[in-house]
């Protein structure tokens, strides 16, 4: 389906869009000779930055561009984030490294079900898995004259009618399961993604745990990405190591002390911290 090509540009200050777009966060975007493009809920956009501003782009009719902003976090301060963060050398290397890296605010099934998916796999295979399954469950979007056929990411209730061999199908492997059950969880109210984030930050991580495939890494990404829930902070392989070269490269702390030190050390917006942190160690040199 094509459409007519809509745009706006959204003013914004220290804001770096291919490390925001880029870094792990989320996973429908990329980078072509025009622009990122991706999907945001049932919009296919574009957006590239010029002169300071972000140029966007999309096909739908919007009433506002305010979900973009919102999903962008445009209109964050963020030397105000940056300020809370501890004063130290990692830490000063890895905003100077990454400054105007921001936090994303997703959609929450499609950040949940992107996580689960996520389990031991790298950012690549991510996205590859992640398109074949919007590709052969989603709903197809309008895009513009010359721009790729795409699909929305499919609703819990999409998926909640398939098979774990139908899922398998998009090579996702034991996480099929995972998926499945989530879906059918969303879908049939026993889980309300719109009262997670009305609780605590623990309140939130112990309801999403509840998932089978959703631990502690896989729900702090979700608080973090799709509720804003700064102080939630996922530990990965990456941010493993950069806890372990960065923070204590003379010991072999157990992980009970590497938890206890995430808890208490990052301030306020310790997941900003963390992610500035994933990044520098993914693409430092």
């Amino acid at each position: 389906m094509t459409a007519l090509l809509l745009q706006t540009r959204l003013p914004v200050s220290d804001y770096d869009l291919a490390a925001t777009l880029a870094c792990g966060q989320a996973f429908r975007w990329r980078a072509t000779e025009l622009g990122w493009e991706g999907v945001i809920g049932p919009r296919w956009v574009r957006l590239r930055a010029v002169e300071g501003d972000i140029l966007a782009e999309t096909v739908a009719s919007p009433d506002d561009w305010r979900w973009l902003v919102d999903y962008l976090q445009a209109e964050l301060n963020l030397a105000s984030i940056l300020a809370t963060f501890p004063d130290d050398e990692p830490m000063r290397a890895s905003v100077e490294a990454c400054r105007g890296l921001r936090l994303l605010r997703q959609e929450p099934w499609e950040c949940l079900a992107s996580f689960i998916l996520s389990s031991t796999k790298q950012i690549v295979q991510i996205q590859q898995i992640v398109e074949l399954l919007c590709t052969r469950f989603g709903s197809a979007l309008a895009t513009p004259l010359g721009a790729r056929m795409t699909h929305a990411f499919p609703t819990a209730t999409q998926l909640a009618t398939t098979t774990e061999a139908d899922l398998r199908a998009c090579k996702m492997g034991f996480r099929a399961p995972n998926l499945l059950a989530a879906a059918r969880a969303v879908d049939s109210g026993e889980l309300d993604l719109n009262m997670v984030g009305q609780g605590t930050v623990e309140q939130a991580r112990e309801e999403l745990m509840r998932l089978p495939g959703v631990g502690p890494k896989i729900a702090n990404c979700v608080l973090l990405f799709a509720y804003g829930y700064q102080q939630a902070f996922p530990v990965d392989v990456w941010v493993m190591k950069a806890l372990r070269q960065l923070y204590f490269p003379k010991r072999q702390p157990r992980p009970e002390r590497l938890q206890r030190f995430v808890d208490t050390y990052f301030g306020p917006n310790a997941g900003y911290a963390q992610q500035y942190l994933f990044h520098y160690m993914r693409t430092r040199r």
